[in-house]
């Protein structure tokens, strides 16, 4: 089922020429990684800890965007710099849950959308991302099928976050939305282990 990952190869391209001037001057993959968990752990602090400031929200766009870029960058330094390991690899995998654990549960202090739903969503993107990287133990290879992967967990949860700081939201649809992405999570984390179970079948 096609996401949003599908545009990694020609966001990359973009961000080609400045990955290489970043490996000329020693930057490595895995201390751009540790620095996008750091971003958006800062970001998602700043939310809990002022959640009357609706306008903070408008972090959470921005952060996703830029570590949308670092995350497309360490790997590009891993791969085509010669800086791939078994640490970038544990790093690359547990930083991207914490990010997503840091920029979704400050939404739990915002009422409208209620704790247990917003909760439930961010259960459901860490098992979706452990359900991919179980494709490697099962022989497929990492696995990033939809229907909501990480990019397009990105683009939803930038989506709330800036019509949360406008404040239009309809009372009546709020209450929806964190349960309706925890299902489409769990849906991909569904789809990711049949591939998983079919490949290794076969």
């Amino acid at each position: 089922m096609p996401t949003l990952y599908a545009l990694k190869p020609a966001f990359q391209d973009r961000l080609r020429p400045l990955v290489e001037r970043l490996a000329a001057i020693g930057i490595t993959a895995n201390g751009i990684t540790i620095l996008a968990a750091l971003l958006s752990i800062a970001a998602g602090t700043a939310i809990a800890l002022l959640p009357g400031w609706r306008i903070v929200l408008l972090l959470i766009p921005v952060v996703l965007f830029v570590r949308m870029a670092l995350n497309a960058m360490d790997g590009m330094l891993a791969r085509e710099h010669g800086q791939a390991s078994t640490l970038g690899m544990y790093l690359n995998e547990i930083c991207d849950v914490v990010s997503d654990l840091a920029l979704i549960l400050p939404f739990a202090a915002f009422a409208q959308f209620g704790a247990w739903g917003v909760i439930a969503f961010a259960i459901a993107a860490a098992l979706s991302e452990f359900a991919g990287v179980l494709g490697i133990a099962a022989g497929i290879g990492r696995n990033y099928a939809g229907p909501f992967g990480k990019s397009d967990r990105a683009l939803a949860l930038g989506v709330v976050a800036v019509l949360t700081a406008a404040g239009v939201w309809p009372a009546s649809i709020a209450p929806f939305v964190f349960p309706a992405m925890a299902t489409l999570s769990l849906l991909t984390a569904i789809n990711r282990i049949r591939a998983g179970l079919i490949g290794s079948a076969g």
